[in-house]
Formats: C-alpha cells, structure tokens, sequence
C-alpha cells in the first residue's frame, strides 16, 4: 500500500473561550504549543472543539486563523460536518477557500439515517468540493455506526481519502486493510485504543490527549513507527490514565481543565457544556502527574 497522506498525531483542539467568545490569542498559543511538539496535524472544530455549539461565524473564523497560524507548518483537517448535508457542503467548501487541507466529516447525528442514506450524504459533499474528505465514525455520539461495507463503497470516490474511527474495534483496521484497495488513512479516534489500532496498521491518531500531552503522543508515535511497541507500552502505561479521565466528565470540559491548569487558557465551555466535577478534576490532577505533565 502507498504512504498514507495523513499521519501520525494529529491533535482535535479545543476552542478556548473567554467571556462567552472564541479566545484567539489562547488559541494560537495553544496552536503554537502543538507545532513545537512536534505534532503531525491539527483538527480545529471538530467534537473538541465544541463545533456542535459554536455559532456558524464562529467556526469558519476558527478554521481561518488554524489556516493562517499553522502556516503550512503542519496539516489542517478541519471540521464541518452537520447532519444537514447542505451545510457540511457549506462548511467544507469554506474550508477549501481559506486554505485547509483536507476537511472531517462525521457521521449525521440525531437523525440517524440508514448506511445508503449516509453514503449518498458523504458522495454528494465530496462532489460537491474538491478537498480530501476524512470520514468520521463516532456511533456513541451520532446513533449511527458507519459499517465496514459502507465505507468500502465511499472510499472508491476521489476525495474520500480516509477515516477517523472512533469506535474502538480494532477488527476494523484489518478488514479495511484488506478489502480497500491502495491507500485509505485509517486514523484511530480513541486515544486508549490507539495502541492497538496502530498494532493493527492504523496510520496515527486524532487525539484529545495530545491537546495535554503532545511530546508524550508524538515520542509514543515514533516509538511504533520505530516498531518499536515495548518503548510505545511504556508510554501507552503512563498515558493511559489522561486517556480515560478526560473522558469522564462531558467533553472536552477536563481538557479545558487540565489546559487551563498549565495556564495555557481558561476552563470556560459552552453549554450545555457544564464545568468539569470535583472528583473528575482530581483524576485528571493525578493522571496528569503520571503523564509527567505540569
């Protein structure tokens, strides 16, 4: 198979706010942090980063400044997909405008179509704009599961380029690898299980923990590139903790937390968001010890 064409970590920032708006100046610094660790890639306004709620103008204008700040310096996957297919059409074609490189498109959510339904929805937005297309397979949030045969379908079109999975199900990585003809980016979107999706030939990562931790993400990256899995366990060990903990209050309130612990932005999140709990932010305090991070 050819070299996937994204790889590696690739973090799905958050969206800092502050007073109730879209913290630029936290948010380039943010971006700066990831670059210099040496991260792969960056999706803005993806579930991270709050797409469901931010307003229209508010998540073009954060795909622009990722476009601008990163520089050509790492890639930019960025988000727009709705459950309303003319809108992810929208939002992918300002993402080509303004210079992304390739756009993440979930699963339509709530209103939970069938596998042709979703076919023909992800066929239509990629006619509909030349920019490669990262499918996004989420069924705990969307209600839907993106089946393996559907996929195999869309990948036979032009500009879908790969997939972010989220489901967990390492069994996926194969079946993909051998049914899929040429290159298709499998990019795993579990951090717990990445691990095993890179052990099953999975090309990287679109993580939330790396908006924490990305020297820790990228040394574990090029530990399995190195086929290297003894040092990449160790790493998985340390991490595993941040893995599950910013996933055990609504997300990606621990992430803010943890961030704004390194002083990096504030916790603030858009409701129905609610702050992270007491108990939770204890766990993130210690697996944030354990990760060796601030």
């Amino acid at each position: 198979m050819t070299a996937p064409l994204f790889k590696g970590v690739i973090t799905a920032l958050i969206t800092p706010l502050r007073d109730g708006n879209v913290d630029e100046g936290a948010f380039q610094k943010l971006l700066e942090r990831q670059i210099a660790a040496g991260v792969h890639g960056v999706v803005p306004v993806g579930t991270t980063g709050e797409c469901a709620t931010l307003r229209v103008e508010e998540h073009k204008r954060v795909i622009e400044m990722c476009v601008k700040y990163a520089a050509g310096r790492v890639k930019v996957i960025a988000g727009a997909g709705s459950n309303a297919t003319h809108e992810a059409i929208a939002l992918s074609r300002y993402a080509k405008e303004v210079g992304a490189d390739a756009t993440l498109v979930v699963t339509p959510y709530y209103n939970r179509p069938s596998q042709e339904g979703m076919i023909t929805h992800f066929e239509t937005i990629a006619d509909a704009v030349q920019i490669p297309m990262i499918l996004y397979n989420v069924p705990s949030r969307c209600a839907v599961d993106l089946c393996n045969e559907s996929v195999l379908r869309l990948s036979a079109h032009p500009n879908i380029v790969g997939i972010k999975d989220a489901t967990g199900d390492m069994d996926r990585v194969s079946w993909m690898r051998a049914h899929i003809p040429g290159r298709f980016d499998q990019l795993s979107g579990d951090d717990a299980s990445w691990l095993g999706h890179a052990a099953t030939g999975g090309a990287g990562v679109i993580s939330v923990t790396s908006n924490i931790a990305p020297e820790a993400m990228v040394a574990m990256y090029d530990a399995v590139s190195a086929g290297d899995f003894a040092t990449a366990r160790t790493w998985q060990d340390r991490l595993i903790g941040l893995h599950q903990a910013l996933f055990m209050d609504n997300s990606p309130a621990p992430a803010k937390y943890a961030l704004a612990r390194l002083g990096l932005c504030g916790e603030e999140a858009r409701l129905p968001l609610s702050p992270t709990r007491p108990e939770v932010r204890a766990l993130v305090d210690q697996a944030m010890l354990a990760a060796g991070v601030g």
